[in-house]
């Protein structure tokens, strides 16, 4: 993150700022990380931990500044879009493709 990102983080005033500047604190204290692991490892340490890269993943955020929570179906002429698909398991859902199949299916 560059200094003209975290500027933008901080001066944005929508619903999930205080979700980013949560994750941000995560990424700078090794024990507030540890914390928000063990809500789901509760016997983690952090001397379990090690230092390692920081994964990316964008999240889509509503024009009223609210972060998308579920993948959105984008429709434009001759087009279908898949926004936001949160996870590998939510792209390779059969569920998923069939859905958008039959979309594409009525609509080209």
């Amino acid at each position: 993150m560059g200094c003209a990102d975290l500027l933008r983080l901080v001066a944005f005033s929508g619903p999930a700022q205080a979700d980013e500047l949560g994750e941000l604190r995560r990424s700078f204290s090794k024990r507030l990380f540890c914390e928000s692991l063990q809500r789901l490892v509760p016997d983690i340490r952090a001397d379990d931990l090690s230092p390692g890269g920081a994964g990316v993943r964008a999240q889509a955020m509503s024009p009223d500044g609210n972060l998308v929570q579920d993948f959105c179906l984008l429709h434009r002429p001759r087009a279908l879009h898949v926004l936001n698909a949160p996870s590998p398991g939510a792209t390779a859902s059969l569920a998923i493709g069939e859905e958008i199949a039959n979309l594409v299916a009525r609509e080209f």
